[in-house]
């Protein structure tokens, strides 16, 4: 996998350099990297791939999506187009294991999609480069009730495979990661591996606390331009860096009622103080477990650096809202 994506970037690195787009449907223009000779996507199949989605911006090239950073392929059925020129057009272009670069006008997208045109968006097209890796075809007047439990089979199965891989490499993940960073850590007997950056006070919290903290929640793996995989920040100049920033989300101190959190987070945030800062680095068992959740695959190692700021007691919880 790793082989594929230096290639699909090296692709991207080379569209402005390149115009050897070839004129497509509408205003889609595409370039096919790899082509197996398979049938070719039509309506109605069920595929899954990997794709990076980006624009142009002021400050340079900017990934909207990137399945790879994500370690998770997508799955999509093919539909009817909404438009001459759209994902779907240019996916038909495709059989299964090819790979290619499809622009796509933005404006026609927010259109029909009713996604809003990304605000900080140079020109008017996205580029997707994308990989077929496998295709499910409709078989001709196949029932849609036969083929609907055809994709539950072929996703459940395609799914377990995800799920058996990253059961397999998790020790290893979080293995490379500490070795990666050079970290002196120690782990306690429940498997969380923790470095206290500062101790803090003396006080402790309770599972009933509410506590007030900074964090930063990463995977273990960078992403593909090199930067750190953040998930989720009470940072706003780090969410922007990483391509997650929300005008929606509070970035400040969040609070917390830490008998709700991860048991392994909660078990960092117990062995700081007010004022302290831990690193710590959750197996799967001690986080989101073997089903994951949101952008969190299952049997995933999160990272998550955290500063106690406060600690608030129930009962000044509950007088606060009376």
């Amino acid at each position: 996998m790793k082989r594929t994506l230096i290639i699909l970037f090296a692709a991207i690195l080379g569209l402005t350099a390149c115009n050897k787009f070839e004129k497509g449907e509408g205003d889609m223009t595409y370039k096919i990297y790899k082509s197996e000779g398979k049938p070719k996507i039509q309506e109605g199949d069920f595929i899954k791939f990997n794709g990076i989605q980006m624009i142009e911006t002021k400050d340079g090239d900017s990934t909207l999506v990137n399945t790879y950073d994500n370690e998770r392929p997508a799955f999509f059925p093919v539909t009817k187009s909404m438009f001459k020129g759209d994902l779907v057009s240019a996916l038909k272009l495709l059989g299964e294991g090819d790979s290619a670069s499809f622009k796509l006008n933005l404006d026609s997208m927010a259109k029909y999609s009713g996604q809003p045109k990304p605000a900080e968006a140079k020109n008017n097209y996205a580029t997707f480069t994308v990989k077929i890796e496998k295709v499910l075809h409709k078989v001709a007047n196949e029932a849609d009730s036969v083929f609907e439990n055809k994709k539950r089979d072929f996703y459940k199965a395609e799914y377990e495979v995800l799920i058996a891989k990253n059961k397999a490499n998790e020790a290893a993940k979080i293995a490379k990661y500490i070795a990666d960073n050079d970290l002196k850590i120690t782990t306690t007997a429940s498997g969380l591996n923790y470095i206290i950056e500062a101790p803090g006070n003396a006080v402790r919290a309770e599972l009933t606390d509410t506590i007030l903290v900074d964090y930063t929640g990463q995977f273990t793996n960078k992403k593909a331009d090199g930067k750190i995989n953040v998930f989720d920040t009470s940072n706003a100049a780090i969410a922007k860096e990483a391509g997650i920033y929300s005008p929606m989300a509070q970035y400040a101190a969040r609070p917390l009622v830490l008998g709700q959190l991860p048991a392994g987070f909660a078990e960092g945030v117990k062995m700081i103080g007010i004022g302290g800062k831990i690193k710590i680095i959750i197996p799967s068992k001690l986080g989101y477990g073997e089903n994951g959740g949101g952008p969190i695959n299952p049997f995933t190692p999160l990272v998550f650096d955290i500063e106690l700021k406060s600690i608030i007691k129930p009962n000044a919880v509950a007088a606060g809202n009376r």
